[in-house]
């Protein structure tokens, strides 16, 4: 068991199966990537930068990228979507569609390498 896995058991249903629907999405993109927990939420750090996270909330579920600049290179696929300058809101009950999640990773990717 991980430490993500230690943190989902305390996340009631439908979030914590959307989050590990996430998790295995992101996962997909950065399969060599530690786990682990950073600022108090679910990490994926790739050589020690975090590229992912994630956490469950009230009323939404929050993707991290863990860089401020991400959202800005992605404003026409964010449309629609509730976000702030470090966290993309989404639903409790409906992972983030995987191509977008692809593309957050992916810009994440290139400003951190």
């Amino acid at each position: 068991m991980t430490v993500i896995d230690d943190f989902l058991v305390g996340v009631k249903e439908p979030q914590r199966s959307v989050l590990l629907e996430l998790r295995k999405v992101i996962l997909e993109f950065i399969p060599d990537a530690e786990e682990c927990i950073s600022y108090n939420l679910p990490c994926f750090k790739v050589d020690g930068k975090g590229i992912a996270g994630f956490d469950a909330y009230k009323n939404h579920n929050s993707y991290f990228p863990f860089s401020g600049h991400v959202f800005q290179e992605l404003t026409s696929e964010l449309e629609g979507y509730t976000f702030t300058k470090g966290s993309l809101h989404f639903s409790k009950d409906e992972c983030l569609p995987r191509d977008l999640v692809k593309r957050l990773i992916e810009v994440r990717l290139a400003q951190a390498f």
